[in-house]
């Protein structure tokens, strides 16, 4: 296919480049995406996930954004013209804020899936201060949401997760494209929010003689399970039959990503930490069995494995999301995740959301 230059992207206000492989994305966002690495840890966790090693020392990780210029100056006709795909594939878009500017990536959308089946849509953007406004979320999400139509089956669109703004704008622009109605209420409608070595709390509270906090071996596996299963049929939309719990417990021991209290053999409570880049790491399922509630087992784990993830692995930040009604709210604030429980919410803290869209054929996450 004949190479675009560079005054291609000067005739129109935005480009959209498809990502068929996690390297071609890596190799044209990661600039962006290290300059704000923990907003972006899911698109930018899952890509790692499945690059080789190859892959990552082909240099994507020393590129400059006069590269990336360099770079999508050459792309061909066959990456910004939409094409199906049965694989997992990202999407950027990429605009210049004045016609002399070097272009700039504005908005990401990653399509991808892992064991359990097909993850929602993850919408990104380092521009939270202006995707508030519906001036700049509407002309790129219209350009996101043509380009989308042309890739996959409006079926696959279960669910579109992100900057709440973002996230309210596609999922209009979808529904309005598509004929594919939204779902009355939201899936999941959650703050993000870190801890770093700076906000960290310690705890003068000891573990009850006989508990520990551990990593979870196969020795765990039913029980993990057991609590992997109670944990997704509490969020309603997504559960688990217990064969489906028993492969994702199973995964995460394998990669020893989920930490458990130990109450002499019997497991009261799991962390998982399985979103991590090279300076962040993401908690993603935190849960007390119902007959261990209210003795403090969650904000023990929760503090250990932040803390293990701060000072002993050396990570800037621990990342999560924490739903706007979840009581759960409490225990992070106690650990030292900062903007929840009412107070003022610092740069970093982000109001997200993901909704549902009828009709379609609902992934797992």
């Amino acid at each position: 296919m004949p190479g675009l230059n560079a005054s291609s992207f000067l005739s129109s206000d935005f480009v959209v480049i498809q990502h068929d492989s996690p390297s071609e994305f890596l190799a044209a966002a990661y600039p962006t995406l290290r300059r704000h690495e923990a907003s972006a840890n899911i698109v930018l966790a899952h890509a790692l996930k499945r690059v080789t090693t190859e892959a990552a020392m082909a240099g994507f990780q020393f590129i400059c954004d006069a590269d990336v210029e360099d770079m999508l100056a050459c792309a061909d006709e066959y990456s910004t013209t939409p094409h199906k795909t049965s694989s997992a594939f990202w999407l950027t878009l990429w605009g210049r804020p004045t016609p002399s500017s070097p272009l700039r990536l504005e908005v990401v959308l990653s399509c991808v899936d892992w064991t359990l089946g097909e993850y929602p849509i993850f919408l990104w953007t380092p521009h939270t201060d202006k995707a508030a406004s519906s001036a700049w979320s509407e002309p790129r999400m219209t350009c996101i949401t043509q380009h989308l139509e042309h890739c996959v089956s409006p079926e696959r669109v279960f669910s579109v997760f992100g900057f709440t703004p973002l996230v309210k704008t596609f999922s209009r622009q979808w529904s309005s494209m598509t004929g594919y109605a939204i779902e009355p209420e939201p899936f999941y409608a959650a703050y993000f929010s870190y801890c770093n070595v700076d906000t960290f709390k310690q705890s003068k509270a000891s573990l009850p003689e006989g508990h520990r906090l551990r990593r979870a071996t196969l020795a765990d596996l039913s029980q993990v399970a057991q609590l992997c299963k109670e944990f997704a049929d509490d969020t309603i939309f997504f559960p688990l039959t217990l064969d489906r719990a028993m492969i994702e417990a199973r995964e995460l021991i394998l990669k020893r990503q989920i930490w458990v209290y130990d109450a002499q053999g019997d497991i009261s409570t799991i962390c998982a930490v399985t979103r991590n880049t090279h300076r962040v790491s993401a908690i993603t399922k935190v849960y007390t069995t119902p007959r261990w509630r209210r003795r403090g087992c969650a904000e023990l784990l929760v503090r250990d494995v932040t803390a293990r993830l701060l000072f002993e692995c050396g990570k800037d930040n621990v990342v999560l999301y924490v739903g706007h009604e979840n009581s759960a709210q409490k225990v992070y604030d106690r650990v030292g995740f900062v903007g929840l429980c009412g107070k003022d919410k610092p740069v970093g803290v982000e109001d997200s959301l993901e909704l549902g869209i009828c009709g379609t054929k609902r992934g797992h996450w």
